[in-house]
């Protein structure tokens, strides 16, 4: 009971940070696009590279809380992550994924898995040892 109590809140621990950390960047691409002349399509891969980089971290921080099993714990962080951005616009927008966004969260899952098998990796020894 206990580990799986971990392994849960080393997910959302993975979770949030990914939030916040778009919050974080939206907002401040966000003021950069409205009191700068940059346009939209001039920082596309921009946001896009910060994207992937804080799905990695996510499952980067999942994998160190959680010190085992960093392909799950990336993946399942990268798949609460996707579902709630499914949720979001699904209900709010009443939108489904195109083809695009769904080949991105595919890769989204796939970068935070790499996330927490690096994570875990680097959080030294694991607690069974």
């Amino acid at each position: 009971m206990e580990e799986s109590k971990n392994l849960g809140s080393a997910v959302l621990y993975g979770t949030l940070a990914i939030f916040v950390f778009a919050i974080i960047t939206s907002l401040l691409f966000a003021f950069l696009l409205r009191f700068t002349s940059l346009q939209e399509s001039s920082v596309q891969y921009i946001i896009s590279a910060i994207s992937f980089i804080s799905i990695f971290l996510g499952g980067f921080i999942s994998g160190g809380k959680g010190k085992q099993k960093g392909w799950m714990l990336g993946g399942l962080t990268g798949i609460i992550y996707s579902v709630v951005i499914f949720l979001y616009q699904f209900l709010g927008l009443d939108n489904l994924f195109n083809f695009e966004q769904l080949i991105y969260h595919i890769c989204y899952i796939l970068i935070a898995m790499m996330g927490g098998i690096l994570g875990v990796n680097m959080s030294g020894k694991s607690r069974n040892n």
